[in-house]
């Protein structure tokens, strides 16, 4: 049984990252979605809400879990089980950021991590500008799955109260 771990923050779930998540379930035999903590992020949504988000929108494909990582990702994947890490590139950029992270992947877990080209239509969509948009009032819902715009915008006003 092959195994692949799809990791990301996921702040949030985005149609770009259902997209990625689906094809990998096509390659493999079991998928899991690792919910990460990025340190160099602050993140929106919590790591609960994150979990809950993405396992609804992704509750249709019947080999993808999701699971929280607490930790390093190389640690994580040697837990599962995992053969593989898979993350999704709209553009040279994210290759750019990815590559040092699959290096280091592969020297801390021997893990060998899978790009998968995510779909054109959808390469403008980033957890950060969602976020970005719906701090000012723009729409979001066709950028990411049911449930997640209304998810985000209560976030946003959670965070404008305690501001």
């Amino acid at each position: 049984m092959t195994i692949a771990v799809c990791p990301g923050s996921f702040d949030p779930i985005t149609l770009g990252h259902v997209d990625v998540v689906r094809r990998a379930a096509s390659m493999f035999d079991e998928v899991v979605v690792g919910i990460a903590r990025n340190s160099a992020k602050s993140a929106l949504l919590t790591p609960d809400e994150r979990v809950a988000l993405a396992g609804k929108a992704l509750a249709d494909v019947p080999n993808v879990r999701v699971e929280a990582v607490d930790g390093l990702l190389a640690d994580f994947v040697t837990r599962v089980g995992a053969h593989a890490v898979v993350k999704g590139l709209r553009s040279g950029a994210d290759f750019d950021a990815e590559l040092p992270m699959a290096l280091m992947n592969r020297h801390l877990s021997s893990v060998e991590t899978v790009f998968v080209v995510g779909d054109p239509a959808l390469a403008h969509v980033a957890s950060s500008l969602v976020k970005d948009v719906a701090r000012y009032g723009g729409p979001i819902d066709d950028l990411v799955p049911a449930g997640v715009g209304e998810a985000v915008r209560d976030a946003l006003a959670r965070a404008t109260t305690r501001s």
